[in-house]
């Protein structure tokens, strides 16, 4: 296995640059992260893009390890670097998360690493050599893919509350970048398995920043309890309120005789010894 290696330069520079916008696009949650732990909660944040990310980069380890292609050493670090800041975020999402998603949260977890584990093992006893490099390859291909359609619940959420607070156009730049740099490099390498998952990653990323240009302007309150996913569903849009106060037509002849029958009303409630009860319906 060739771990390092330059033979390759024009691979060799596009993964290295596919690794610094890597690490920018993995520093990309730090933000919300930090108004979750300001807060001590995670709100209408999703756990889903970080549990995939995270569950994402372990077999992309292996594969590197494996594969006797050249620069193997620019996908170790990308992914272990990788492992880490994503095993953080899920780390600081389950110590303020609500009791319904953290159990969500590890149950994911959990059956994501052990159907991979799994997997190694059956690889192991019934593969050899190639075969195992390309099942394992395909392995990453779904699991990347994955990953770049785990933010999906998020434009999910964006669509439905109108609000961009947790899809920052910066982060869905950055992650096309990063598609495209990986890309390039897959093409260099001949890699179909870095070729596949970062084509979607491309086309998904366009989206998200088309996404975010459409409801950046967007002014919805979120108040409803999220669900197990930790979304949220908007229920006072500030727009709608505008737009039924300008349908309304409101007679002030009107509103001035109701004040008075409500007046009027009041003193014969006090002028009673024996007045009616209220009753609210």
């Amino acid at each position: 296995m060739v771990i390092f290696s330059t033979d390759n330069p024009w691979a060799f520079a596009f993964g290295l640059l596919g690794n610094i916008i890597s690490f920018v696009v993995f520093l990309g949650p730090v933000p919300t992260f930090y108004g979750v732990c300001k807060r001590k909660s995670t709100e209408g944040l999703q756990s889903v893009p970080y549990v995939v990310s995270f569950l994402s980069a372990v077999p992309w380890i292996y594969y590197a390890c494996i594969n006797s292609g050249s620069n193997n050493f620019l996908l170790i670090a990308v992914n272990s670097v990788g492992c880490v800041i994503e095993a953080i975020y899920v780390a600081l999402y389950l110590a303020y998360a609500p009791k319904k998603a953290k159990i969500f949260t590890v149950k994911l977890m959990v059956m994501s690493l052990g159907g991979f584990c799994s997997f190694l093992l059956l690889s192991h006893f019934l593969t050899k050599g190639p075969t195992r490099v390309q099942l394992l390859g395909w392995l990453c291909v779904g699991f990347s893919i994955i990953d770049f359609a785990a933010p999906l619940i998020v434009m999910r959420m964006v669509i439905r509350t109108q609000s961009v607070e947790f899809m920052p156009f910066s982060l869905s730049f950055f992650l096309t970048l990063s598609a495209i740099t990986w890309l390039v490099h897959g093409i260099f390498l001949k890699d179909i398995h870095i070729v596949v998952p970062n084509v979607s990653g491309f086309i998904l990323g366009v989206l998200q920043m088309g996404l975010y240009l459409i409801y950046r302007k967007r002014n919805v309150m979120v108040l409803e309890e999220p669900d197990y996913f930790g979304g949220a569903m908007p229920i006072v849009d500030a727009q709608s309120c505008i737009i039924a106060s300008n349908d309304s037509v409101i007679d002030v002849d009107e509103v001035k005789e109701g004040k008075d029958d409500v007046h009027e009303g009041e003193k014969s409630f006090e002028a009673s010894d024996n007045g009616p009860v209220a009753n609210s319906l």
